[in-house]
């Protein structure tokens, strides 16, 4: 063979590795189990997803510094206002370093999610998060719908219009 096929067959085995890289990183599939997340909320109260089977939830990793994560919350929260009482919940998950906990909380201050520190929770099965926003739908049967780490990371009224509507609906 060759040094120019070798080069070549290399190239394209590099090429594949990293096209498939984030689907490895992501760690869980659509349609299968989500994994349990447990932990203590910011503000005290304990969470444990598997409590929420029956509910539709939302589970959004996100940063205070992160503008597109700011940019989403809104959406977000007129779309909980108006089904929350269908079945909606969100589990805002703040990916902050400790020393911009307290500017989390402000921005927080403006929304009526469950909210979390990730130091706090126990979400390791979620794999390494390596992206923000990164946002996950769960139905109610537990089943994940929507991975974030996949696929487009924008959540709009749009997505949630298409992806938790017809979760919510479903008995």
């Amino acid at each position: 063979m060759n040094f120019y096929s070798l080069l070549a067959k290399q190239c394209i085995l590099l090429i594949a590795i990293v096209l498939t890289c984030p689907f490895a990183l992501a760690g869980i599939e659509l349609g299968s189990p989500a994994p349990n997340i447990e932990g203590t909320l910011l503000d005290g109260k304990p969470f444990d997803l598997k409590t929420y089977k029956g509910k539709v939830v939302l589970v959004n990793f996100w940063a205070s510094w992160c503008e597109p994560c700011r940019e989403e919350m809104p959406a977000i929260e007129m779309y909980l206002k108006q089904n929350k009482s269908k079945g909606f919940e969100v589990l805002a998950i703040t990916m902050d370093k400790p020393s911009y906990i307290e500017q989390a909380q402000k921005i927080l201050q403006s929304y009526s999610f469950l909210s979390a520190e990730k130091k706090q929770m126990n979400c390791s099965a979620y794999g390494r998060i390596w992206r923000i926003p990164s946002t996950f739908i769960i139905d109610k049967q537990g089943i994940l719908r929507k991975n974030g780490m996949t696929g487009d990371p924008k959540v709009d009224t749009k997505l949630l219009e298409e992806v938790v509507s017809p979760l919510l609906s479903n008995q």
